[in-house]
């Protein structure tokens, strides 16, 4: 009777381990994902600079985390400090010109089709008159706390979770490849033979997804600045960095480009406007069809909905590092899908 439900008494006892090990991880998990996304991605690297420095795995470890701290760390901490900084600048411009009653509507906003003179006439209607103007904030002040407060959390949890990810990579990279022993002999223990086979899916899928998010948004981000530079729009290193962050995101460097068109035609300067919304929709978000597709033959290929639902999923689950967890983990997820399915196909009698 004892022999017959030892079995049972072990897998119990290793679900509540597991379940435990979850519990004390989970505040952690987030960043420990992001952390093995990237060690696995920059592994290949990681190798040749071992080899360089004839197997010192510490300093190896070292120099790649200092390397990731100066790559996403700085520019997010930047970008940071930077909208906090111009969003109360803004503000107190804004501010200064409401009680002044100097704030007026852009000049090019009653030359839009259609709705362009009913647009401006309202807004100026609405900037010069202290009642309404006061309704209309007392009804935007509490959505717009809301919306400032939570976008300031998202980002600085994403810089605590960026520097915690890049702290677990030190110990991934160092202790690498005592963990992928490890690791190959609790699948083929759990899988068998095809434990090789999901290994190398896992792998190449992750490199695939992470190498066509990260170099498309780097792409993105080099051509903005280009183009910036070219129209004379400000801040050319923070747009640049917001459009690498906002690449992240399906639909997101209009925003940025966006934004920069909308400026010129405010400052009067219609004709790089024009160039700017030109060089937006045709170059910048270009790149998009053109790199990441090549970048991201490597793996597994997302449809756009599932990279939507993974980016937007990502953030509700684990924050800031959701914008690549949560395309990554699908991705591995369809990959193994495709190669189970496969492997299904494969075996039937023909």
């Amino acid at each position: 009777m004892q022999q017959r439900f030892q079995p049972f008494t072990r897998l119990a006892a290793v679900i509540l381990l597991v379940i435990g090990c979850l519990a004390v991880l989970r505040p952690f998990l987030a960043a420990i994902l992001f952390a093995a996304a990237i060690s696995i991605s920059s592994w290949p690297l990681y190798l040749r600079l071992l080899a360089r420095l004839k197997q010192r795995r510490t300093i190896a470890a070292l120099v790649m985390s200092i390397g990731l701290t100066l790559l996403i760390i700085v520019p997010l901490t930047l970008v940071t400090w930077n909208i906090a900084d111009n969003a109360s600048s803004y503000y107190d411009q804004i501010k200064a010109s409401l009680d002044s009653g100097t704030l007026d509507p852009p000049l090019w906003l009653k030359d839009i089709p259609l709705v362009g003179e009913m647009v401006d006439s309202y807004l100026r209607k609405l900037l010069h008159s202290r009642e309404e103007l006061l309704n209309v904030a007392k009804n935007l002040l509490e959505p717009g706390r809301r919306l400032l407060l939570g976008g300031g959390m998202v980002l600085g949890s994403g810089v605590a979770q960026v520097s915690l990810a890049v702290f677990v990579s030190f110990f991934l990279y160092r202790d690498g490849q005592a963990i992928l022993q490890a690791l190959a002999t609790g699948m083929d223990k759990l899988i068998g033979e095809q434990s090789i086979t999901v290994a190398d899916t896992v792998s190449r899928t992750v490199r695939g997804v992470m190498y066509g998010i990260l170099g498309t948004a780097l792409a993105q981000a080099v051509v903005a600045a280009i183009g910036f530079l070219i129209a004379g729009v400000p801040a050319v290193a923070l747009m640049s960095v917001a459009t690498f962050l906002f690449s992240l995101i399906p639909v997101g460097p209009p925003l940025i480009w966006g934004g920069a068109t909308i400026w010129l035609f405010n400052q009067g300067d219609t004709g790089w406007a024009i160039f700017m919304f030109i060089w937006g929709m045709f170059v910048i978000s270009g790149v998009d069809n053109v790199v990441k597709p090549v970048l991201i033959s490597r793996g597994s290929s997302l449809p756009f909905i599932l990279v939507l639902l993974g980016v937007m999923g990502g953030v509700l689950a684990f924050g800031f590092v959701g914008l690549f967890i949560g395309p990554t983990l699908l991705a591995v997820g369809l990959g193994l899908l495709r190669n189970w399915t496969g492997h299904q196909l494969e075996s039937k009698p023909q």
